[in-house]
């Protein structure tokens, strides 16, 4: 995070039992995302703090496609959390929803840093 901006590259990993045709990443800001923004095709706003992204295909123990989404936040912050998680998979059954969800605090010094 650097002044508004948030660059976020995210990588989907399908830990299985079974493949994913197409999955959804929900990523929430805790602070509003600026009006205007320039999101990747594969993505849409839902509300003011949160973006949806589709994933594509996800093999059993593959990662997918890293997925880079570049965001303004509304008004310049020290610190904002990331909550990142899945929204959708269509359909696939995952008996273990704990690894399905990740809250990042991101900090606004210019660093990149991944978890």
């Amino acid at each position: 995070m650097e002044e508004d901006r948030v660059e976020v590259r995210l990588t989907p990993y399908n830990s299985g039992p079974a493949v994913v045709t197409d999955a959804t990443v929900r990523l929430r800001w805790s602070v509003a995302l600026a009006d205007d923004q320039e999101l990747p095709a594969r993505c849409v706003r839902e509300d003011e703090r949160t973006v949806l992204c589709g994933t594509g295909a996800l093999a059993v123990d593959v990662a997918g496609d890293q997925l880079r989404l570049p965001v303004r936040l509304r008004e310049r912050a020290a610190e904002v959390t990331l909550e990142i998680e899945t929204a959708w998979n269509s359909g696939a059954v995952d008996k273990d929803r704990s690894n399905d969800r990740m809250r990042v605090l991101v900090l606004a010094t210019g660093d990149s840093y991944a978890f």
